[in-house]
C-alpha cells in the first residue's frame, strides 16, 4: 500500500469537493486518501480508498469561543487565525495527529494557507490550490513558497501576470478540473428546459458561493432587450424598488445548469471557478461580473478572462437601459468561441492525478516504514 494522501477540503460552495472528487477518482486505486472536511455532504460519490474525516469550521464560531482575546492583532503570516477557538484547535490537532500516525505522501490544501504551513511545520510536503486574487500577502507566500507544488484548476493562459516562471514552473495546470464540462446538444438542452428553438435566451447566472445577482439591474436589462426571454438560475437578491417586465424568469437551484447554459444565447455569469469551466466548455458569449470575495479573487480572475480574450468584463451589472445595450452588444461582437474551448483540456482529473502521482514519487523515490519514535527524548529539568 502506498503512503496515504491528505486533503483539506474548505466547504464553502461545491466547487472545492467537486474537484477533490473528480481527482480522488483519477487516482490510482491503492493511494489512500483521508480527506479533512467540515462537511460531509457536499462530496460526490468518493471512491472506496478514500475516508472523510469530518473536523470543525475554521471560521464559523460555536458560541465557546474566548472573544475578549479579540483585540489580539493578528500577524500578516495568518489570515484567519482567532485566539481562543476551541474548534479551531481541535482541527488542527486531529490533522497534526493523522500526519504523525500516518506518514503521508502529501497534504493537498483547498484551500487555507494556514493548514498549507501546518503541513509544512510538520514535515509534511504539502500541495496547495492555486486561486485567482491578490495573494502577495506574507501568508499566501508562505503557503505558496514552501509548497512541493501548486495545483490550478483552469488553463494556463489565464495566469495571473505577476506568478513568475519559478511559480509556473510548479504549477499544475488543469483547465475545467473538478467539473463536468460535456456540452449538451444546444437544441435538446432547449427542449429539456422548455425554451424555443427560435427564442433568443439570455441567461443569467449565480453559483453558491455568495449571494448572487440584484434583481433590480436585471430588471433593467431585460426592459432594455424586450424580445428576448431572461431566465435566472441560482440565488437573486430581491430588491423592493424593482420593476421586472414579463420576459424574466426566476427558476432559483436548478439541477440542470449545463442544459440551461448550453440552450443559451448569452450569458451573464459571475466568475468563480464552476461558472467559468462551465462557460468556457460552451464557448457562449459571456458578459463576466465579478462578485466580492476575498483578496478580490473574482475580479482577478476576471482580468485575465478579459486578457485572454474569452469575456467581455464589466465590475458590476449595467445600471441603465444604455449601459445594458452596449455591454451586451460589446460581448457579442468579442466573442471567440475557439479560444473559449481551447481553455478545457481533455482529461484534466487525469492529468491533475497523475501529477500528483509523479511528484509524490519524486519527493519520497525509496519507501520508508514510519519510524517508532519514543516519547521520552526531551530534556527534563
Amino acid at each position: 500500500m502506498s503512503r496515504p494522501f491528505g486533503y483539506f477540503v474548505h466547504h464553502q460552495g461545491r466547487g472545492h469537493a467537486e474537484r477533490c472528487a473528480a481527482i480522488l477518482n483519477a487516482l490510482p486505486s491503492e493511494r489512500p486518501v483521508t480527506i479533512f472536511c467540515a462537511r460531509d455532504d457536499i462530496f460526490p460519490t468518493l471512491p472506496p480508498h478514500v475516508e472523510l474525516i469530518v473536523i470543525p469550521s475554521l471560521f464559523e464560531p460555536t458560541g465557546l469561543e474566548a472573544g475578549a482575546m479579540d483585540a489580539v492583532p493578528t500577524p500578516d503570516t495568518l489570515h484567519c487565525a482567532p485566539l481562543g477557538w476551541p474548534g479551531i484547535r481541535h482541527a488542527m490537532a486531529t490533522i497534526a495527529g493523522w500526519f504523525d500516525s500516518a506518514n503521508p505522501a502529501l497534504m493537498i490544501c483547498d484551500v487555507s494557507a494556514e493548514i498549507a504551513q501546518l503541513a509544512r511545520i510538520c514535515s509534511v510536503p504539502h500541495v496547495k490550490i492555486l486561486q485567482h486574487g491578490d495573494r502577495t500577502d506574507p501568508g499566501h507566500r508562505a503557503a505558496f513558497d514552501g509548497a512541493a507544488g501548486l495545483l490550478a484548476a483552469f488553463d494556463e493562459g489565464l495566469a495571473q501576470p505577476e506568478w513568475d516562471a519559478t511559480m509556473r514552473a510548479k504549477t499544475c495546470f488543469a483547465g475545467g478540473l473538478g467539473v463536468d464540462t460535456r456540452v449538451p446538444e444546444r437544441e435538446l438542452a432547449r427542449q429539456r428546459i422548455g425554451v424555443g428553438a427560435d427564442e433568443e435566451m439570455i441567461l443569467v447566472l449565480s453559483g453558491g458561493g455568495g449571494g448572487g445577482f440584484a434583481q433590480a439591474p436585471l430588471g433593467v436589462g431585460a426592459r432594455s432587450r424586450p424580445a428576448a426571454r431572461w431566465i435566472t438560475i441560482g440565488p437573486v437578491v430581491r430588491d423592493w424598488h424593482a420593476t421586472e417586465p414579463g420576459n424574466i424568469e426566476h427558476r432559483g437551484w436548478v439541477d440542470n445548469a449545463a442544459d440551461h447554459v448550453a440552450a443559451a444565447d448569452l450569458v451573464i455569469a459571475s466568475t468563480g471557478n464552476t461558472t467559468c469551466q462551465q462557460v468556457l466548455a460552451a464557448a457562449r458569449p459571456w458578459l463576466a461580473i465579478p462578485e466580492w470575495r476575498y483578496f478580490d479573487e473574482q475580479h482577478r480572475k476576471a482580468e485575465a478572462l478579459a486578457a485572454a480574450g474569452v469575456a467581455c468584463i464589466r465590475p458590476h451589472l449595467p445600471s441603465s437601459a444604455q449601459a445594458w445595450t452596449a455591454a451586451l452588444a460589446e460581448t457579442r461582437s468579442q466573442h471567440r468561441p475557439a479560444v473559449q474551448r481551447a481553455m478545457i483540456a481533455d482529461a484534466p482529473a487525469q492529468h491533475a492525478a497523475d501529477w500528483l502521482e509523479a511528484l509524490a514519487t519524486r519527493l519520497w523515490p525509496v519507501e520508508k516504514p514510519l519510524p517508532s519514535l519514543s516519547h521520552s527524548t526531551g530534556a527534563s529539568s
